[in-house]
């Protein structure tokens, strides 16, 4: 007998599995599967289902919960399916109440909810760093962009309480924290007293001293506070990796998703931000073959690349979902889509190869991992030449690359 947890998409539901593990295990739930599904593409709510029927196949006496985005937004879709016994929202799935219920869905008004909620775990499941979601939900509404409608609007976590929840992981052993949320730079806006995010990052560094490296998850950078700035350009323990949510490189597919900055804004960003900080690094997500876009408009993503001195993509093939304002906009060819996001892809191989290079020859501050390898200050991967405890922080030379990892000496 047991219960386990299949986590799919973002770091928030990483760190809600922890809470829902705990909130079902409490409940006396047993043999079961809960599977915390993510619909930011179709191909993700697809492999959730795909899981599923396999889950069934392979534990045909567990019962199966679904909760997570994908059940906040299409309940039905799952409800119906044979191998499933109960259905749970997002804000269910953190509720000790709706665990020890037996209604079969139980998916209540996302909107509705005005508060973050306390994650206070004690770990991360097979994580070496660990999460914590300082925000929830997202108010503005780009137009190929379900997240809201899973997730809710903008809430965060009190500074207090977020303060706690690092000390708390600190000092069970975790060497790194990584601050999650949906928008995590729109941090304090429904606060009386509006703090940012800066100021946050500010509060854990002073309290929490020993804290060894703090890392910010996806920023959007037309919303990063000055305090956030200063923050960045003064406190070595807070890591010079940066990933940004740019989406495009074209500034008329920008305006058309509904994006708040231009191309330039987005290079200007990362200038300075290098003044700050030169040795920092970005990753981004970038979305191939979005409705209306022409060869002209993708190549300008491609170039984003080089213009922004971008080493890390996330390359989403547009996928058009249901009720976003995208999905009703001429849509391109799948197969013009599926070409793109490959060449963004490479695109984004090559820009990785050239950091990697950058690296060689120089000793890096390394958190190790399971599986033998571990991650520099700039999130890059490091295959360990000696195999090392996950968990710790280890000065490693960096003899080469392979083109997708450093080598350690």
């Amino acid at each position: 007998m047991s219960l386990d947890i299949v986590t799919f998409g973002c770091r928030l539901n990483i760190a809600e599995s922890e809470v829902i593990r705990r909130e079902a295990s409490g409940a006396g739930i047993d043999n079961a599967v809960i599977v915390n599904t993510c619909n930011v593409t179709s191909e993700a709510v697809r492999q959730a289902r795909q899981n599923i029927r396999r889950i069934k196949r392979e534990r045909p006496d567990a019962r199966i919960v679904v909760t997570g985005c994908a059940a906040q937004t299409a309940p039905e879709q799952f409800a119906d399916m044979v191998e499933v016994d109960r259905v749970l929202g997002n804000e269910e799935k953190l509720d000790a109440r709706a665990w020890v219920s037996d209604e079969r869905i139980a998916v209540g008004d996302i909107m509705a909810a005005t508060r973050q909620r306390m994650s206070a775990v004690d770990h991360i499941e097979g994580h070496t760093r660990a999460f914590v979601q300082v925000q929830n939900g997202c108010d503005h509404r780009c137009a190929f962009c379900i997240i809201p409608f899973g997730r809710g609007n903008s809430r965060s976590l009190p500074m207090d309480d977020a303060v706690a929840q690092v000390r708390r992981l600190v000092e069970n052993g975790y060497r790194e924290i990584v601050l999650t949320g949906v928008d995590i730079t729109s941090y304090g806006a429904d606060f009386s007293e509006a703090p940012r995010l800066g100021a946050l990052v500010k509060r854990i560094l002073r309290d929490v001293p020993d804290l060894a490296r703090l890392r910010l998850s996806s920023l959007d950078s037309v919303e990063v506070d000055n305090d956030l700035l200063d923050a960045f350009a003064n406190e070595p323990r807070l890591m010079p990796h940066l990933h940004l949510s740019l989406q495009a490189g074209d500034d008329l597919i920008l305006k058309r998703m509904k994006r708040r900055h231009s191309r330039g804004a987005a290079i200007e960003f990362c200038d300075s931000m290098r003044r700050l900080r030169p040795d920092v690094v970005f990753g981004a997500d970038i979305i191939a073959g979005f409705p209306t876009e022409n060869e002209e408009m993708f190549a300008r993503s491609l170039d984003l690349v080089d213009d922004c001195g971008l080493t890390q993509l996330h390359v989403f093939p547009f996928s058009p979902r249901p009720g976003t304002p995208a999905a009703r906009m001429p849509q391109l060819d799948r197969g013009v889509i599926k070409q793109r996001a490959q060449r963004l892809r490479e695109k984004g191989e090559a820009a990785l190869a050239r950091h990697l290079e950058t690296q060689v020859g120089h000793r890096r501050l390394v958190l190790t991992e399971r599986g033998g390898i571990g991650r520099t200050e700039h999130f890059t991967a490091v295959r360990l030449a000696v195999p090392a405890a996950p968990g710790m922080l280890l000065y490693i030379a960096v003899s080469g690359h392979d083109g997708r990892q450093l080598l350690a000496a």
